[in-house]
């Protein structure tokens, strides 16, 4: 009788399906593992500082990919990744930072949290100097009295600001005023002097403007009445100037208290313009360049007065009687 010999597969299919299983989730697997390992390393082991500036209001998308692509992180992704996961990315906040290409992606999130040198600062149209110090005093630890008394009302230039945390009064007054001559630029000065103004004068009067009007649109206008006032020997009446000269109201909260009395109107005050002829002594804020333009560039035209109504719309008339018929139907 003639056996029959059965060769036995050394491997079933089961097995064979089971290593291929193994190979392609594992390699897969150690594969991504070795890149987020590699994404997390610095970039380098030696390398050069970098002050790396993240804008105000920019978002995690943003400032993750200008990092990669400014060579301090290898992947934007991964970065971002390990702010969601560690939380830091609700801690980060605008600035300035200083950041070194060996650094991981854990100690430059740090950083961002942790070592920033200069902060975001806004500073917008119309804010008196007290203001202005307010803003900086939560800030930053700087001498309020000090601030206020070197200060230069008027030219403390409305902007968004990169300041230094640690700086003090006096480095911030030269910030202010190293932008404040920038944007007064040559230009502007011989504008100035060939529309027969001071500086001063264009300060003092932009300032009221600044607080006079609520639109771009009539900035122009309001600012040529100021001027026909002025220049005509009339007084200059805005009530932004009696606000200023009452100073911060502790019933209303603010420095501009929006409900003048009889007796705020005749308030013996230099700043009171419906009392005194011309213009106040010097400006009663900070104005933009808007403002600054208007009183360069006013719009002529037959009104001597103005008043807004409720919803802040703007009302003109040539004479007093008209001025009244508006207060009486307007106000």
């Amino acid at each position: 009788m003639q056996s029959t010999w059965v060769v036995k597969q050394p491997f079933g299919a089961l097995f064979k399906f089971s290593v291929t299983l193994f190979i392609v989730t594992t390699v897969p697997l150690v594969s991504v593992t070795a890149w987020v390992n590699w994404a997390l390393d610095p970039v380098g082991s030696v390398g050069k500082e970098k002050i790396f500036v993240i804008k105000k209001g920019e978002g995690t998308s943003s400032f993750s990919q200008r990092l990669q692509e400014e060579n301090l992180i290898r992947s934007s992704f991964i970065f971002r990744v390990h702010l969601k996961l560690s939380g830091l990315d609700k801690k980060i906040q605008a600035g300035s930072f200083k950041l070194f290409p060996n650094q991981s992606v854990k100690e430059m999130a740090l950083s961002l949290t942790t070592g920033r040198l200069d902060k975001w600062a806004t500073f917008v149209e119309g804010l008196r100097k007290e203001q202005v110090a307010e803003i900086l005093a939560e800030n930053f630890r700087i001498d309020k009295k000090e601030f206020l008394n070197r200060a230069v009302e008027g030219q403390l230039f409305p902007d968004t600001y990169l300041i230094p945390v640690s700086a003090d009064s006096e480095k911030i007054l030269t910030i202010f005023k190293d932008n404040f001559e920038k944007k007064f630029e040559e230009n502007l000065k011989k504008e100035t002097s060939a529309k027969n103004f001071s500086e001063k004068e264009v300060l003092i009067l932009a300032s009221i403007i600044e607080r006079e009007t609520k639109t771009d649109e009539e900035r122009p206008m309001i600012a040529g009445i100021l001027i026909k006032r002025w220049r005509e020997g009339m007084a200059v009446a805005a009530d932004a100037t009696t606000q200023y000269a009452l100073g911060y109201s502790k019933e209303e909260k603010t420095w501009w208290r929006k409900n003048l009395t009889e007796e705020d109107i005749n308030i013996d005050n230099p700043y009171n313009t419906r009392k005194n002829i011309g213009l106040p002594p010097g400006p009663i804020c900070s104005p933009g360049l808007a403002s600054i333009e208007a009183v360069l560039e006013p719009t002529q035209s037959p009104y001597y007065f103005y008043l807004h109504d409720k919803s802040g719309k703007v009302h003109y008339a040539k004479t007093f009687e008209e001025h009244q018929q508006n207060i009486a139907k307007y106000l």
